[in-house]
C-alpha cells in the first residue's frame, strides 16, 4: 500500500538554494511572460531608453539572462553562492553576476532600472535593512529610472495555510513543489513558509527535499508607511502578479499579490 505525499517521513532537510537545478525545474516556466511584462513596464514608464538593468536577490539569474537574450546589459547579485554559479554556468557570459546582499550591496554605476518580482523583498527581516535596501536601489538608479518591486501582502484575519502545488517534468524528472504558508504573525512581522520538493526520476528513484523560513509580513499600510521613508522612490503605478498593464490596480488588501512600479 502506498503511504503517499502525507505520510512520508524520509525528508531531508536542506537549503532550497543549494540545489539550483531543482529551482530552475520549478520556476522557469513563467520567465518569458515576466520579461515581457518589464519590457512593457519599461515602455510605459522609464527612461527613453532603457538599458542597464539590475536585479537584487536574482537567484540563478533565469530573468536576467532571457532580459540579456533581448538586448539588455543585465546585472544581477544574491548572497548564495551556489545559485549564482549555477546562473554563471547558464549564462556563458552574457550576464554580470556577483555574490553580494540586499542590504549592503555595492556595484559601480547606474542603472536604467531595478525589479526583484518573486517575493525576494520579503527576506529582509527588519524595518532597518528593508528600508536599506530601498535607498540602496534608489541610489543606483539613473533620475527617472524605475524599481519594478513584487511582493505577496499578508492577511492578518486569515487563520488557515495557505498551500500552493506545481509539478514540472523535464530532462527525465518530475519536480513536485508544494509550498506551504503559515497565518501571519501581526505583532512579529513573520510568517513561516515549508517548501517540500519530491524529485521523481526515471529509473524510479526519488528525492524528498524539505526547507523551512521566515518572510517579513506587510499588509498594504504597512508597506505605504515604509515607501513614504524613501522619498526618492515614488510610486506611479501598481499590477498584480497576473503582470496584465491593462489591469491596473490600487495599493491596497484587496488582494495578496502586488507589482509596484517605483520611479527615481
Amino acid at each position: 500500500m502506498s503511504l503517499g505525499w502525507r505520510m512520508a517521513t524520509s525528508f531531508k532537510d536542506v537549503d532550497l538554494y543549494d540545489y539550483p537545478e531543482y529551482y530552475d525545474i520549478i520556476f522557469d516556466d513563467g520567465t518569458s511572460e515576466e520579461a515581457d511584462f518589464l519590457e512593457a513596464i519599461f515602455a510605459e514608464y522609464g527612461r527613453p531608453k532603457t538599458q542597464r538593468l539590475l536585479e537584487p536577490a536574482c537567484g540563478t539569474g533565469r530573468l536576467l539572462i532571457e532580459l540579456a537574450k533581448r538586448g539588455y546589459e543585465a546585472h544581477g547579485f544574491d548572497d548564495s553562492e551556489a545559485m549564482l554559479k549555477h546562473g554563471e554556468r547558464r549564462a556563458r557570459g552574457a550576464v554580470t553576476l556577483s555574490c553580494q546582499r540586499m542590504e549592503s550591496f555595492q556595484l559601480k554605476g547606474k542603472f536604467d532600472a531595478a525589479y526583484s518580482l518573486i517575493s525576494s523583498f520579503k527576506y529582509l527581516l527588519t524595518e532597518e535593512s528593508a528600508l536599506a535596501h530601498l535607498q540602496r536601489v534608489a541610489a543606483c538608479l539613473k533620475p527617472g529610472g524605475l524599481f519594478v518591486l513584487g511582493l505577496h501582502l499578508s492577511d492578518y484575519d486569515r487563520n488557515r495555510p495557505v498551500h500552493e502545488r506545481w509539478v514540472v517534468d523535464r530532462g527525465g524528472q518530475r519536480v513536485i513543489c508544494n509550498t506551504r504558508t503559515w497565518p501571519a504573525d501581526r505583532k512579529r512581522r513573520r510568517e513561516r513558509v515549508r517548501n517540500r520538493l519530491r524529485i521523481e526520476a526515471q529509473d524510479s528513484s526519488k528525492k524528498l527535499h524539505e526547507s523551512s523560513w521566515e518572510f517579513r509580513t506587510y499588509d498594504a499600510s504597512q508597506l505605504r508607511r515604509l515607501l513614504k521613508k524613501v522619498p526618492e522612490l515614488t510610486l506611479v503605478a501598481s499590477y498584480d502578479f497576473a503582470y496584465d498593464l491593462t489591469v491596473p490596480r490600487e495599493l491596497d488588501d484587496s488582494q495578496e499579490d502586488i507589482v509596484l512600479v517605483l520611479r527615481r
